[in-house]
């Protein structure tokens, strides 16, 4: 595997998307895991990123000595670089004209890291510092107008660094850069496919049940949780039980549909429990969306737990968790925050009956998206847009009860009715409805209204982590807020989000 060590950059997860595009496992920790930790993981090479700090700045943060010494390849990204170059003993200042944007650069010596490139490549600066003198022990393979040292490599040709980002778009050939130190410097051979993460999985869950062991499955209705049940009841067969609870926060038949789909289709038996009243009655009057999920996690649990106790003998219970929850619930960069924590990750109790299984929490969406297929789930499943866990409650800005509730369910409808009907089902990532907490005036025949107002969401993207917004066709929009604003009493106002992910997060809670 490749061990991506994060110094706070936000574009750690897309070094860890190109590696994995390269067919090669990788993961990503904080850059101070302990040195003992990482030599246990016993990667064949490290990736050192990037980060928003000044490495002259006072308690910037940096590794052991002992990880650039553990033997295996290191490539040190933007600050990922300094951080190498300072373990040299070079100088590192801030750049007289600092670079953010594209740039050219020109590689000045043969190194494996731009095998097959042109000798001169568009690439995405973003620093304000630069390594100004080379000590021995380092040197020079590429060069910028602005950098003399775009890229170096240690005289035994172990560590790099790169002072641009491969990972970004941006950079045309970075993918080829980072295909090159993962396949040709540290000898991956790029063989991790979705069939071998079956068998490697099937067995590792098969080790943790054991042969006589029950796991409960707590089916949200979603792409995620749905495949992680495929995949458990691979390994375990009859001893899963799978259970999908009627929150009262679902989509309009949503209910229905997974009753169809794994009683029917998948012939997985499905218990399906009522608790409708009980989340609503313990969201009543809250506001906070990070005391939604909290509450939502922990009614899940409690739910599930009552019901393993009617099951019998229940020890396990299945999470479709994915990597992009787990790492933007728990912070690897230090003291910055926590930007929400999700269902599957920060909304559970800190002491919990049930041991948690999660066969899918190093994959990505697209990856699950794969692995579905690999499993033989149909397109109904497979292709289905990203629900959040919490379900309709983060999409209710303030408030949830009953009546915000079936007034969202009604709008949301006629939201995914328009856009399949356009087509867009498979091209967009998600498109959602979103009441929002306010009222306006309108008028309405010959009267004047005063009513809720939705906001519409639709998003592009190729896994989750980034997204832009979608440009709907105007005639597209007219027509849902037309139907909306007929066919739903409670709402007299449509307007469309234009936020890309960043700045915004794709759902509003």
């Amino acid at each position: 595997m490749i061990l991506i060590l994060d110094f706070g950059s936000q574009y750690t997860q897309l070094i860890a998307r190109r590696v994995r595009e390269a067919k090669v496992y990788c993961e990503i920790h904080p850059f101070d895991l302990a040195p003992e930790k990482i030599a246990a993981l016993r990667p064949s090479g490290i990736v050192l990123s990037g980060g928003p700090a000044s490495v002259y700045e006072q308690g910037a943060p940096t590794i052991a000595g002992s990880v650039l010494q553990l033997g295996c390849p290191v490539l040190g990204i933007c600050y990922g670089m300094y951080v190498i170059a300072q373990y040299y003993g070079a100088e590192s200042t801030g750049a007289a004209r600092r670079e953010y944007g594209p740039a050219l650069v020109t590689v000045d010596e043969a190194d494996a890291l731009f095998e097959g490139l042109e000798s001169r490549q568009q690439v995405w600066m973003s620093h304000g510092d630069r390594v100004e003198h080379l000590p021995p022990g380092l040197k020079a393979i590429a060069h910028s107008d602005n950098s003399p040292y775009a890229a170096i490599r240690s005289l035994d040709g172990r560590l790099r660094g790169i002072q641009f980002h491969p990972e970004v778009a941006h950079t045309p050939q970075g993918a080829r850069i980072l295909s090159n130190f993962v396949h040709r410097i540290c000898g991956e051979p790029g063989d991790w496919t979705m069939a071998n993460f079956i068998e490697t999985k099937v067995a590792q869950i098969r080790r943790q049940v054991g042969a006589r062991d029950r796991v409960l499955m707590a089916l949200s209705g979603g792409v995620d949780s749905s495949v992680a049940a495929a995949l458990i009841h691979r390994a375990v067969g009859e001893r899963l039980h799978c259970v999908f609870v009627d929150n009262a926060l679902l989509r309009a038949g949503e209910r229905e549909r997974m009753e169809q789909i794994f009683a029917g289709q998948l012939g997985i038996a499905l218990d399906v429990v009522d608790a409708s009243a009980l989340f609503v009655e313990r969201l009543a009057g809250v506001l906070d969306p990070e005391q939604k999920r909290r509450i939502i996690g922990h009614t899940f649990i409690d739910v599930f737990e009552k019901q393993a106790r009617a099951i019998g003998e229940v020890k396990f219970l299945g999470q479709g968790t994915l990597y992009p929850d787990v790492i933007e619930s728990v912070s690897f960069k230090g003291p910055s925050a926590t930007i929400k924590s999700h269902h599957n990750v920060g909304g559970l109790p800190e002491r919990m009956r049930l041991e948690l299984i999660e066969p899918l929490r190093e994959l990505f969406k697209d990856e699950v998206r794969e692995l579905g297929r690999q499993l033989n789930l149909p397109a109904a499943i497979v292709d289905r847009e990203p629900f959040p866990g919490p379900g309709l409650a983060v999409r209710i800005v303030g408030e949830v009860t009953h009546e915000r509730l079936e007034l969202l369910r009604r709008a949301d409808a006629i939201v995914m009715e328009e856009i399949a009907a356009a087509g867009l089902g498979t091209s967009l990532w998600q498109a959602f409805g979103v009441l929002l907490p306010l009222k306006t005036v309108g008028v309405m025949g010959d009267g004047r209204s005063y009513e809720s107002v939705l906001a519409i969401r639709a998003v592009e993207s190729s896994d989750g982590m980034t997204a832009d917004w979608a440009r709907l066709d105007h005639r597209l929009l007219g027509t849902i807020s037309s139907r909306v604003t007929n066919e739903v009493r409670g709402i007299n106002r449509v307007v469309y989000d234009i936020t890309s992910k960043p700045p915004a997060t794709i759902e509003w809670e």
